[in-house]
């Protein structure tokens, strides 16, 4: 297995309504202020996730798992989010719905299997011989095709390196030349070529490149340190099903078919415990000799309740793995149906794994926490907000309604704002906008109105 080779699996996330939440907004002693890190009130809940973030960076959490329970926008999801922001992104975070389970090609536990292996990382630690600078020369050198015809081939690639001490020329093969346009390498580029293995790992745009109008969406590095040949530290961050999906479906082969299975469309296939427990022994020879270490990350489920008794039998077994990552949980329901069975419970979750949980409670926002969050949310979205007649007018709808649809309004106001020509919003806007559409409650209450319209 090369570790080299293995790519990363995880899933592109858009939480663009929570993208405000940068922390659980504590102080050094691990006290909540009023408002912090994007979030608002809920100090207490605030406090007890704050000891829940020492308890798994100590790593004192394995085999137990955390119910957030509240009504509908009460802000669990944020609550989750922000214990996510505070571990930091080296620690695998792995969000998930308890409907995904529900998948017409795997079993269900196949799918909570592989979402634990996203949420379990290693951090692989080698020394390697490399060469590292910033590129500033890259020259493919062609030459005529040795098997005849009119195309050219490239028989070797000269790249220059810069570092703080001096620069470098390389003359390399030009298979390297390959791995460079995968990395989509140019000038201006930091990288790092191993000096055996020939694997190119582009690190990010020189921070001389940067500037206050660079519309680029890039991570700017300083310029590496010491000579362009150096032996380095490597610190590479895969999670266990990276590394189950590398083996199970290895990439290779310049045959016909091989290219064919890579072009048609992936088809979901289930990883056999087989080839898991290879993989694990694999990965405790690694832990053995000093070269990698486990980092034990969090699974959030969201909509907990939508889960079986056959799921959650199989997160009793799994939370007693030595392999198991934090657990999260959330839900908004009540005492309610265990789902696969006739017997109600506590949040729809049975007692046996219910013990297992601490329960962290979020209760509704007062008048002026919502006022503050609405604000918060303007600010994001990038709505002005004059005066506090605006901020008013917001907030009461969202107590005749609710916060998520008031949050939703800012948006509509404001295109209402600018065809009229005004650079900010006003309170005369937010009405408008409210008049024009139907929120959950209004739109329920038609329907008790006028029954006989609808089909039912």
């Amino acid at each position: 297995m090369k570790i080299e080779d293995v790519r990363s699996t995880a899933k592109a996330q858009r939480i663009a309504a929570h993208s405000h939440v940068k922390g659980l907004g504590l102080s050094a002693n691990g006290t909540a202020a009023q408002m912090g890190g994007g979030l608002v009130g809920h100090e207490q809940a605030r406090e007890a996730a704050g000891v829940v973030v020492e308890l798994i960076k100590c790593k004192k959490m394995a085999g137990r798992a955390l119910l957030i329970t509240g009504g509908m926008g009460s802000g669990k999801t944020a609550l989750a989010l922000a214990i996510a922001q505070e571990l930091g992104t080296k620690v695998p975070f792995c969000p998930m719905v308890g409907s995904e389970v529900y998948s017409s090609e795997v079993k269900k536990t196949e799918v909570l299997m592989e979402h634990f292996r996203r949420a379990i990382g290693l951090r692989i630690k080698e020394n390697k011989e490399v060469f590292e600078g910033e590129v500033i020369e890259l020259t493919p050198e062609e030459t005529e095709n040795p098997l005849g015809g009119y195309g050219k081939t490239i028989s070797k690639v000269v790249i220059g390196l810069k570092t703080v001490r001096g620069t470098k020329q390389l003359k390399l093969d030009p298979t390297i030349y390959e791995s460079l346009q995968k990395e989509r390498v140019s000038v201006g580029d930091v990288i790092y070529i191993e000096a055996n293995s020939g694997a190119v790992k582009r690190v990010g745009r020189s921070d001389v490149y940067a500037t206050e109008f660079d519309l680029e969406a890039e991570e700017y590095v300083p310029l590496p340190k010491g000579d362009v040949h150096k032996k380095k530290e490597v610190v590479q961050d895969v999670t266990l099903h990276d590394l189950d999906v590398a083996n199970a479906r290895p990439q290779g082969g310049r045959d016909i078919m091989s290219m064919l299975n890579q072009m048609g469309k992936p088809t979901k296939t289930e990883i056999t415990e087989k080839l898991r427990a290879e993989i694990n022994k694999i990965v405790s020879g690694y832990i053995d000799q000093g070269v990698a270490e486990l980092v034990p990350g969090v699974l959030f489920i969201d909509e907990v309740h939508l889960l079986d008794i056959e799921c959650f039998a199989y997160l009793n077994r799994a939370l007693e793995s030595n392999l198991a990552p934090i657990v999260i949980f959330a839900t908004n329901r009540g005492m309610t149906e265990v789902r696969g069975t006739d017997m109600r419970a506590p949040h729809g979750i049975p007692v046996d794994l219910l013990d297992r949980c601490m329960v962290i409670r979020t209760g509704p926002y007062t008048m002026e926490e919502i006022a503050v969050i609405i604000q918060i949310r303007a600010k994001v979205e990038g709505v002005v907000l004059k005066d506090n007649s605006v901020v008013t007018a917001l907030a009461d709808v969202a107590a005749r309604t609710s916060l998520r649809y008031a949050t939703q309004l800012l948006t509509p106001a404001s295109i209402l704002s600018g065809v009229k020509g005004q650079d900010h919003l006003t309170a005369e806007d937010v009405k408008e906008a409210d008049s024009l559409f139907y929120d959950a409650k209004a739109s329920a209450r038609l329907l008790m109105e006028s029954p006989s319209k609808y089909i039912s």
